[in-house]
């Protein structure tokens, strides 16, 4: 079993640093709430980690498929609900490929197996929230 420990450090007001494999990651809330907009705030890292995930996962999967993909951009949208404590209770992943005789079949097997066995990220949220999804290919 693998473990991960992060240290987030307070930066003042609202503001956090943490360093994740040498990178550095500043978080900070807008000023309608006491921070200076010095970083992104937390939450929508919860998307990221997702578009990231399977759209590492897609393109590993397609290249073993020796799909020749030009462009692809993994769009994530994530829908709170309104009362405390605010969290996403959906999320609808758009995977958007661009290319020349793109195979519709490939494509939806390689996000399949994305979705269903190999993105722990997605494994994670989809026991928390309704996730979906769409592949479009954009000429």
């Amino acid at each position: 079993m693998s473990k991960t420990s992060i240290d987030v450090a307070w930066n003042k007001k609202m503001s956090f640093k943490t360093f994740l494999n040498g990178h550095k990651i500043v978080l900070d809330a807008n000023k309608k709430v006491g921070g200076e907009d010095k970083g992104p705030p937390p939450k929508p890292f919860m998307l990221i980690a997702l578009g990231g995930c399977t759209g590492m996962d897609v393109i590993s999967i397609l290249k073993k498929m020796r799909v020749d993909v030009e462009d692809f951009h993994v769009k994530v949208e994530g829908e709170l609900t309104e009362e405390h404590p605010k969290h996403y209770h959906k999320m609808h992943v758009i995977y958007e490929f661009k290319g020349k005789n793109l195979p519709m079949d490939k494509l939806k097997k390689a996000v399949a197996l994305s979705e269903d066995r190999y993105c722990g990220v997605s494994a994670t949220y989809k026991k928390v929230m309704e996730l979906t999804s769409e592949i479009k290919i954009i000429n």
